[in-house]
């Protein structure tokens, strides 16, 4: 896989996150246990394992499209792997960390979405930071 094929494969998987935070058959009530949130709008568990609320859901968004658009360069796409690595890196330390974990009640990074952000950043830093392309050059 080359960098502009993993921006757009990211895109369309971040595309599908928010649709289980969106679509209301595939989110499922929180967690009882589950920490109390300022913004509770659509606050539950997509597909019944990750806990999202509408901040977090358009968080997805954002970075569904922005990986669409990333993929039409070479450079883009670079560029969407460091973000999607850092920012997704930085999530999963804030899921670790009391108080953090909500965000400050904005957005919810505890539980399983600590693994969903380890398995979102992990490949980015891969394409972003360490895998070379062979048509890299070419910057197509």
């Amino acid at each position: 896989m080359n960098t502009r094929t993993f921006a757009l494969v990211w895109g369309i998987v971040f595309l599908g996150l928010t649709a289980t935070g969106l679509i209301p058959g595939l989110l499922h009530p929180p967690a009882a246990d589950a920490p109390d949130l300022a913004v509770d709008t659509m606050h539950g568990r997509g597909l019944g394992i990750w806990p999202f609320n509408i901040l977090h859901t358009l968080v997805h968004l954002a970075f569904g499209i922005w990986g669409l658009v990333a993929s039409r360069s070479w450079d883009a796409a670079r560029t969407f792997a460091k973000a999607v690595a850092i920012v997704y890196g930085m999530f999963v330390v804030m899921g670790l960390i009391p108080g953090l974990n909500t965000t400050f009640g904005l957005v919810p990074l505890y539980g399983n979405d600590v693994w969903l952000h380890v398995l979102l950043a992990a490949p980015a830093a891969y394409f972003g930071f360490f895998h070379r392309d062979r048509d890299a050059g070419a910057r197509s």
